[in-house]
């Protein structure tokens, strides 16, 4: 059993998703204990998190998330924890808002004397994982196109908005960035962000040809690495249900911690009900 409550991990993991989106888009706000994110069209930086977590979420907190979204032309999204207080849920039904898809949380604790390089077979030979410096340009480059190539359609090109707001990720304070080489050659990459009590590994792609060789295992162990590296003892990822990512986190000792929904406004429901 975690040493940690489900309860507990949902208020650090939210608040980490809260305030590392707020650093890296273009426009933030604080709302209800937690922060609304703006990054421009075509941007994943576009929701809302970790409100409600404090206690009861008011309508006027809802309406002023609605127009902050509405008035700059983007959808409003939200990130509901299944900790938040019932009122947002509540509210949100008011206001027109329905679920989307759901998320699922998986957690990790860190021993300190963990053995973590045991719990995989290391990868294909050639395999070297470095970690991504951000002050050098062609790497940074590098990793963005080929941790970015899982969402996006093979052989399409990066969008900007999309290459924008991972290139601010790798140079954010917090992060740090991994590329996996076999050989020299760029295989894949995935990125950490640590904060406070918890960490969450994020953004990581293998290209297709080197896809099922336990590179993505190996990224995995790194960041794990450098979680407990900068003294942290948790660990969470994110995960569509039912994706590799979420089955290699689980043969690496990650449990399921909580699920949570992603609530969307349809645009006929855009004002809020008299």
């Amino acid at each position: 059993m975690p040493k940690l409550s489900y309860a507990e991990i949902a208020r650090i993991e939210e608040r980490r998703l809260a305030l590392g989106t707020a650093a890296v888009v273009a426009c933030a706000e604080p709302i209800a204990g937690g922060w609304m994110a703006f990054d421009g069209e075509g941007s994943w930086g576009n929701f809302a998190a970790g409100l409600g977590l404090d206690g009861p979420v008011s309508s006027e907190e809802l309406d002023r998330l609605v127009a902050f979204y509405t008035t700059r032309g983007a959808e409003p999204q939200i990130q509901v924890c299944p900790f938040a207080h019932e009122s947002l849920l509540r509210g949100l039904a008011e206001r027109g808002f329905v679920l989307r898809e759901f998320e699922n949380v998986l957690a990790r604790e860190l021993a300190p004397d963990e053995d973590l390089r045991a719990l995989t077979r290391g990868g294909p030979g050639g395999l070297e994982i470095v970690r991504v410096d951000p002050a050098d340009d062609a790497q940074v480059r590098v990793f963005i196109e080929v941790s970015t190539s899982g969402f996006r359609p093979e052989g399409e090109p990066i969008t900007p908005a999309l290459f924008d707001i991972t290139r601010r990720v790798v140079a954010h304070r917090g992060s740090d960035a991994y590329l996996a080489l076999v050989d020299g050659e760029p295989a894949g990459g995935g990125c950490v962000e640590i904060s406070g009590e918890g960490a969450t590994l994020f953004g990581a792609s293998v290209l297709p040809r080197f896809r099922e060789r336990g590179i993505q295992q190996a990224l995995i162990v790194r960041r794990l690495e450098r979680v407990r590296e900068r003294g942290c003892g948790l660990a969470c990822i994110s995960a569509s249900p039912g994706i590799p990512t979420e089955r290699n986190a689980m043969r690496l000792g990650f449990f399921m911690a909580y699920s949570k929904g992603v609530f969307v406004q349809c645009s006929e429901n855009s004002q809020r009900p008299t």
